[in-house]
């Protein structure tokens, strides 16, 4: 038997939406389902894909998100902000920079 920690890793992230929905669902739901909308960003770089599921008790709409990556994720990926980071210059950056502050 499969373990709730190991299952929801599985469903986290999918490269196929077939297969992500495949895990979400079952493989007897597939018949009931079918695309509202699909949506790329500006960057082209995620999409964003609209499910509508026939159950018993009424439709019910998924959201899905690939991510830059290609991995379909049920969460939207997160804003790319920016950043800063420090490094050490190698020896012939440093001496360069100290000739240019010297004139």
């Amino acid at each position: 038997m499969t373990s709730l920690a190991s299952w929801s890793a599985d469903i986290v992230a999918e490269k196929s939406l077939r297969g992500l929905v495949g895990k979400l669902l079952g493989t007897e739901c597939r018949q009931s389902v079918r695309v509202l909308s699909i949506h790329r960003s500006r960057s082209g770089r995620t999409r964003r894909v609209c499910l509508e599921v026939q159950r018993p008790g009424g439709s019910l709409a998924l959201f899905f998100f690939r991510h830059s990556d290609g991995i379909w994720h049920v969460f939207p990926p997160g804003d790319a902000r920016p950043s800063m980071s420090a490094a050490v210059l190698p020896q012939n950056g440093e001496a360069m920079a100290k000739e240019a502050a010297h004139g």
